[in-house]
């Protein structure tokens, strides 16, 4: 079984770093092989929807989506982590939502869907400074078309509220222990 751990915080080593790393862990733990990918180290342009994926599936722009692209069609579990910056993903996430426009032209212009019968799950992960009732929910949902476009479901989150400072979710070793049993659980669970 194939993990794509996807970090899109622009902080290296931060709170949902840390975390990502806990739910891989978990996942090598249980015989998946894992792989993480720092969003923020590739270029990726934003979406100019200009729509020639809707002709052949394919994005137009050429950069760091294209190899991207690959292993997000062949992972079986997607994980997906992003603090919250303004109620919302970061922007370096969301140009990588927002370029998979390509992927959701396959599925559901083109009838090219890749993975019939199997079975792809997809986890968001996100740490958010405040503690507000709905500090999620634009992310959730932004997440869980992200994971319908892609041909993966949402099935598991993992939110933490009120953590800020760097490191600061260590002093939270249950949030540590949630990670660890959720990526043994994407790994574990059949559907």
């Amino acid at each position: 079984m194939k993990v794509l751990g996807i970090m899109g915080s622009p902080r290296r080593k931060g709170n949902t770093e840390i975390l990502l790393d806990w739910v891989l862990a978990g996942a090598e733990a249980s015989g998946a092989q894992v792989e993480k990918v720092i969003v923020s180290e590739l270029r990726i342009s934003p979406c100019r929807e200009i729509y020639a994926c809707l002709k052949d599936g394919n994005c137009a722009i050429k950069d760091d989506m294209q190899a991207l692209y690959t292993k997000l069609l062949e992972a079986d579990r997607i994980i997906f982590a992003s603090p919250i910056f303004f109620y919302g993903i970061t922007s370096q996430a969301k140009a990588l939502v927002d370029r998979c426009q390509a992927l959701w032209a396959r599925r559901h212009v083109l009838g090219i869907i890749q993975d019939k019968g199997r079975v792809r799950k997809g986890a968001f992960i996100s740490v958010g400074a405040t503690k507000g009732k709905r500090l999620f929910d634009g992310s959730i949902l932004t997440l869980k078309y992200f994971f319908e476009a892609i041909g993966a479901k949402y099935s598991y989150e993992l939110l933490v509220r009120g953590v800020d400072n760097k490191g600061e979710i260590q002093q939270q070793p249950t949030a540590l222990q949630d990670a660890f049993a959720l990526g043994q659980k994407l790994v574990l669970e059949d559907s």
